[in-house]
């Protein structure tokens, strides 16, 4: 694999991060730095001498002419918006490089994160502008899937979480996303206008303070002439917001204030500074961005949005995932706790949601091709043709297991049953025998008792035999990608109709040996002295009822297999005399001297009944390929 590193690109609108994951490792994702900061504000800067710069060194270098921050949106046309987003991209790429701290070029893997509510269009426009900064590989991935991913490796995520429906809620900057994950697939929850970013709340800031500033006029044209002053500013007021929300208490006092500063010049100064009794009328007052809500009526508004559609869904998530740095405002998590009140519910904030992202789209990356390659290796082991092969030769065996139990329940519920009615002079001749033996069988094999036994045989054969040699080829991939060797294997799971054959066990099988039994009953041991009193004319009365008088007047000689025949479909023995020619023990008798040939016979017919065997050849191969490719779904989301 070429592919050396995955590269996780939070580009943020208000900070961004960059993490690396090893390919061919599972060890965490590290954060990368620059300016010697794992965050950066999202800031593009030009100096006439330095050339562009980013993030920190943007902000404070000296002599720096032009200000971009804050810039990250959807795709458009603006020529300006996509120099900076370009340019902010390819310097990253330049600085990672020149530190070493990436490999770069086809070695280096880029995945940068959306929000996952742009759509698939917006998705692809988006990852085109970021390869027009030179980046060989590069790939946009909802940020949504990357927060899912990282709780899931960090340890945060039991396994069934991991199948089940979890809400992550991902508070950025710009936009509030709902995204419902489940086996790693994302469905973005949409609610109206997504403009609800905690950017509208530094910009509330920014306004309240210049709207108060002794020297607000001045301002004013300040920040029209130098719009990268504007820009710091609003970076003070962000500060400032930041720095409440992480200690609420210490600016529940009047007199209490947490500030942000910004130096125009020696004589002018803006400092930002909020409380909570600032921060309260902030969050409730009308809003143009948001419809002239507020912006805590927007988010509670939202909250219930997504859990409404939720329930018409009757989904109840069995995690809320909290990421994204405004989720560090604890009344967001209050109102969330609030509306998804459900027991079943574990509401969960991201402990370092500045992360969060850059390390989850490192490990998506990660993921990505470390899944790829295991699903290939996969596919390629157990193509249809080598699946066909083994159960094929594994057939005999079947037939083997089936045979005795088969022949067992045959005789115990159609011959024994049979012979008992005929003893007892239910069933008039040998022929009606035949027939009410014949239907007894067929009444059995369609029983529930006789599927039961095939269900046993079959799971039993699949596990002692097509799972072993299955086992010997998943073992060692599933080793290679440190995943539970449990992970492809089917034990206690298989079900029976996936390994069941269409035996259609009727007239060509029964028929056969249903007649094989009452030859053995007629020319056996049992009911010999019937056949041969008749032949040796010591008891002719049966022939009188077969042939008539006239025949045995015309002396006619009757061979053993003509009177057999008679036997069998005329002659009605008389109820006086079934006991002693066919006594209980005797019934027990013939039923344990048959079991070898019912055996035999059942065994033969089952051979040669290819048909049945084929089409379960066909149908275990293909129900394998759709299981294992199940398997290998559910098992990826283990790998690292």
């Amino acid at each position: 694999m070429s592919i050396l590193e995955t590269i996780g690109f939070d580009l943020g609108h208000g900070e961004t991060a960059v993490a690396k994951a090893i390919v061919e490792s599972i060890e965490p994702p590290q954060m990368l730095e620059i300016n010697n900061k794992k965050n950066q504000i999202t800031a593009l800067g030009w100096h006439p001498k330095l050339g562009y710069l980013v993030g920190e060194q943007a902000l404070i270098q000296a002599g720096v002419t032009q200000l971009k921050i804050a810039f990250k949106q959807k795709p458009n046309n603006d020529p300006n918006y996509k120099e900076t987003i370009s340019t902010f991209l390819a310097t990253y790429y330049r600085q990672l490089k020149e530190s070493r701290q990436i490999e770069g070029g086809e070695n280096s893997y880029f995945y940068v994160g959306c929000p996952s509510g742009w759509s698939t269009l917006e998705r692809e426009e988006y990852q085109k502008l970021l390869q027009e900064a030179g980046i060989p590989k590069l790939n946009v991935v909802p940020e949504s899937r990357a927060a899912f991913l990282q709780a899931k490796e960090a340890g945060k995520l039991e396994y069934n979480q991991l199948k089940s429906e979890v809400l992550i809620i991902d508070i950025g900057s710009s936009t509030t996303d709902f995204t419902l994950v489940k086996s790693l697939h994302e469905i973005p929850i949409d609610f109206g206008s997504n403009a609800l970013g905690a950017s509208l709340i530094d910009k509330a800031i920014f306004a309240r303070t210049l709207a108060e500033h002794e020297q607000s006029s001045l301002l004013k044209k300040v920040f029209q002439e130098y719009p990268h002053h504007q820009a710091r500013c609003e970076l003070a007021c962000r500060k400032a917001k930041e720095d409440y929300f992480s200690n609420e208490q210490l600016y529940s006092d009047s007199q209490s204030f947490a500030r942000g500063f910004e130096s125009i010049n020696e004589q002018i100064y803006f400092i930002p500074q909020v409380n909570k009794l600032i921060m309260e009328e902030i969050l409730n007052q009308q809003l143009p961005e948001l419809r002239l809500h507020s912006w805590i009526k927007s988010f509670r508004e939202a909250i219930i949005e997504a859990k409404q559609k939720l329930d018409k869904q009757s989904i109840v998530p069995k995690l809320l995932l909290m990421t994204g740095g405004a989720s560090r405002m604890n009344f967001t998590r209050f109102i969330c706790e609030e509306i998804f009140s459900e027991p079943e519910t574990q509401i969960r904030p991201d402990p370092e949601p500045e992360r969060c992202i850059a390390l989850g789209l490192a490990r998506v990356g990660r993921w990505d091709l470390r899944a790829t390659a295991f699903k290939e290796e996969v596919n390629k082991l157990f193509d249809e043709k080598f699946l066909k092969e083994l159960i094929s030769q594994h057939i005999p065996e079947l037939i083997e297991s089936l045979t005795q139990p088969l022949a067992e329940n045959l005789i115990e519920n159609a011959v024994k049953p049979g012979l008992e009615q005929w003893q007892k002079n239910k069933i008039r001749t040998l022929a009606d025998l035949e027939v009410a033996m014949k239907g007894q069988a067929e009444q059995w094999f369609r029983s529930d008792r006789s599927q039961e036994i095939i269900n046993q045989k079959c799971i039993s054969w699949f596990n002692n035999k097509i799972q072993p040699e299955l086992g010997a080829k998943t073992d060692p991939i599933c080793r290679k990608y440190q995943i539970p060797r449990s992970s492809l294997r089917f034990e206690d799971t298989i079900d029976p109709a996936f390994v069941n054959p269409e035996l259609r066990i009727g007239d060509a099988i029964l028929g056969d040996t249903v007649a094989f039994i009452i030859n053995v009953l007629i020319g056996g041991a049992t009911l010999a002295s019937i056949t041969t009193l008749i032949l040796t004319g010591h008891f002719i009365w049966p022939i009188v009822l077969v042939y008539g008088a006239s025949v045995m007047a015309a002396g006619m000689e009757l061979n053993r297999k003509t009177v057999k025949e008679a036997i069998k479909t005329n002659v009605d023995v008389p109820s006086w005399m079934r006991s002693s020619f066919l006594s209980d023990q005797k019934i027990e008798d013939v039923c344990e001297q048959i079991k070898p040939e019912v055996e035999k016979v059942l065994r033969e017919q089952l051979t040669a009944n290819q048909e049945a065997f084929d089409q379960l050849i066909a149908k275990v191969g293909l129900g394998l390929q759709q299981a294992l490719s199940t398997k290998v779904q559910e098992a990826i989301i283990l790998i690292q």
